[in-house]
């Protein structure tokens, strides 16, 4: 038994490794095998995080189980604001994915709320009032996006960084992704997104 479980704790940190650029998930099948992906099918997927411990489950799991269902639950107001404002249906579902895997009441550190992750000044900016009705926020989120391509040129990538850094940020830096961890590692993950679904949704 000691053997099997450094051989698994190997496999697990091997895989984990590949997959260091996603969200990883542990399930455990009722032969005892371990699974790990970064597209978790149900809620019995468990997020791994790395600790200074090691790789280890995420005690409170963000409702993430649920995105599959949720994006088929929006996918109807996604498409249709996206016609609205002339943008791809594929890059507000990207934007989303990022921001908040499809969940309706997810609240950032920073103060953010909802499927597009809409700040108090952007809502008020866009006449959004209630920040967690689901249509309410991808309107205004829509909006913004939009604007951000105009002001940008149409370039996806500066409207994406401004989209989480703030056009001033953008602009502060030549027009060029602000050299900030966090934004420029939402750039690669909302790009990413965008080229997946992009494929999946033409």
């Amino acid at each position: 038994m000691r053997h099997l479980s450094i051989i698994s704790t190997l496999i697990l940190l091997l895989t984990a490794s590949s997959l260091a650029n996603a969200d990883i998930y542990k399930y455990v099948d009722k032969h005892g095998r371990v699974i790990l992906t970064d597209k978790p099918r149900n809620d019995k997927y468990k997020l791994l995080v790395k600790t200074w411990k090691g790789w280890e489950e995420k005690k409170s799991n963000i409702a993430y189980d649920k995105s599959a269902d949720n994006k088929k639950r929006f996918a109807s107001t996604i498409e249709r604001y996206a016609h609205i404002y002339g943008l791809p249906k594929s890059l507000l579902h990207a934007v989303i994915t990022a921001e908040s895997a499809y969940d309706p009441n997810a609240i950032s550190r920073a103060g953010a709320v909802g499927l597009m992750q809409l700040m108090p000044e952007t809502a008020k900016r866009y006449g959004v009032k209630n920040r967690r009705n689901p249509s309410d926020n991808i309107d205004g989120g829509t909006r913004y996006l939009r604007d951000l391509l105009k002001l940008f040129n149409n370039n996806v990538v500066l409207a994406v960084a401004a989209y989480n850094a703030g056009e001033g940020a953008v602009k502060r830096n030549g027009n060029k992704v602000p050299p900030y961890k966090e934004t420029r590692n939402y750039v690669k993950k909302v790009i990413a997104y965008y080229k997946e679904y992009r494929k999946k949704m033409t």
